[in-house]
């Protein structure tokens, strides 16, 4: 990577690897809190998606704000208002009030994801976009595994520590952005495709997107409930968290690999069942055993994979034109599975215990199978235009991240969206 490429995503890869260490950990302090206040599954199901609520919303509207007011003051203000609420939640607990601050939280989020994301889109072209997505990765995943590692020597600091110094990384994250060399971002507003779009393009890709925002949902808020309720402290399931966040970074390439020399939908099928039988396998897994970090760690590299074979395997069916805001409607689509999986799978913790949030996993991975095998025997598989790449959830912005040069030129020979409206237009679409 050239110096000049490297100094103009400086920034923003640096402001996003110092607020994910603070943030990071800030799903799994909330559970923990609740939790150790004996809040119930269902409230605290309740309280955790809220946060993913403020995502969809931010991922919805945020772009608009930007547009506005320039990237530069949006992510100030995003990234204050993040410094703010954490501080506020570790200063008053009222399970109204956290709601309200998690909500909050999550918008001002995504709107730190939205800035970051279209920076370094401006950085350089489809060229580098992969390498581009590659060094995301390791700043957002790296920043997790440290901060959940991190969180059980946090905590010792005393009851408020956590939140302050979640608070002081996400103001210092600003640094980065105002004082290293910098471009203004362009920006277009989100126009991703709708439902009925998606479904008339790549069923199994529009759900396994939501299952698996469903999954990694429930893994972020509910998976640490489970561990400090089987007798875990707070270091331990710091830990444990870091083994799942691990195993979603480093199997992503591995997987990639598999999905590019097999039909997709035919790996799409085997994650579901891996994530259905590791879940079920926990289940009865003793509380004590030592094989629970491996089964996290695969755990978390089946469910946090499954996200972008799904996204590439509805790739492989869309034309050029189409890609872009296909991407953001997944996006969108994960958003929404994440922000109901809280409510949803809170209450069968309630009534089978704390195993009822692997029952859950179980349930969801066991339904994707289903619909997976069903469309398989529908629709033959489709070539594979470009290969897999691998990625976190992003901003709507950041799945113009995802289309490479390869991956324009392998679509467009692609048909246009038959049963759908006219594509809206897109920034990357002529890149």
């Amino acid at each position: 990577m050239s110096a000049r490429l490297l100094a103009m995503a400086l920034a923003p890869l640096l402001g996003l690897f110092i607020i994910a260490l603070g943030n990071g950990f800030m799903s799994s302090l909330t559970t923990l809190r609740l939790g150790a206040a004996g809040e119930s599954a269902t409230t605290i199901g309740i309280v955790s998606s809220t946060y993913f609520i403020g995502l969809t919303l931010g991922a919805i509207f945020n772009d608009r704000l930007i547009l506005r007011i320039g990237h530069i003051r949006a992510y100030t203000s995003f990234a204050a208002l993040i410094a703010v609420t954490i501080l506020l939640q570790g200063l008053c607990y009222e399970v109204t009030w956290w709601s309200l601050l998690r909500l909050i939280n999550g918008w001002a989020a995504v709107g730190v994801f939205l800035v970051i994301e279209s920076w370094l889109l401006l950085a350089g072209d489809a060229k580098i976009r992969g390498r581009l997505l590659a060094l995301y990765m390791i700043a957002f995943y790296g920043a997790g595994v440290i901060a959940q590692a991190g969180l059980g020597e946090i905590t010792h600091l005393g009851d408020t520590a956590p939140f302050m110094l979640a608070a002081v990384l996400a103001a210092l994250s600003v640094l980065p952005i105002v004082i290293l060399p910098r471009v203004s971002p362009l920006l277009d507003q989100v126009e991703p495709l709708k439902p009925r779009q998606l479904l008339g393009v790549a069923p199994s890709g529009l759900v396994g997107c939501f299952g698996s925002g469903v999954a990694i949902a429930g893994i972020y808020t509910l998976l640490p409930l489970y561990l400090q309720r089987i007798g875990l402290d707070v270091g331990e399931v710091g830990n444990m968290m870091a083994w799942v966040i691990l195993g979603a970074m480093l199997l992503q390439y591995p997987v990639g690999r598999w999905s590019d020399r097999k039909d997709r939908q035919d790996v799409l099928i085997a994650l579901a069942a891996l994530c259905m039988l590791l879940a079920l396998v926990t289940v009865f897994l003793p509380s004590d055993s030592a094989l629970l970090p491996a089964m996290l760690f695969l755990l978390g590299g089946g469910v946090f994979t499954l996200y972008p074979v799904a996204v590439s395997h509805a790739a492989d069916r869309a034309p050029s034109d189409a890609l872009v805001p296909m991407i953001q409607g997944l996006l969108l689509i994960n958003s929404l599975g994440s922000a109901m999986a809280p409510v949803a799978i809170s209450p069968m913790m309630t009534e089978f215990g704390e195993a009822g949030l692997f029952w859950a996993f179980a349930v969801v991975n066991l339904a994707m199978v289903c619909f997976f095998m069903w469309r398989r025997g529908k629709r033959p598989a489709a070539e594979h235009p470009a290969p897999f790449t691998a990625s976190t959830t992003f901003s709507p912005t950041g799945a113009e991240l995802r289309v490479t040069e390869d991956l324009m030129h392998a679509a467009q020979e692609h048909p246009p969206l038959a049963p759908t409206e006219p594509v809206p237009s897109s920034r990357s679409a002529s890149h």
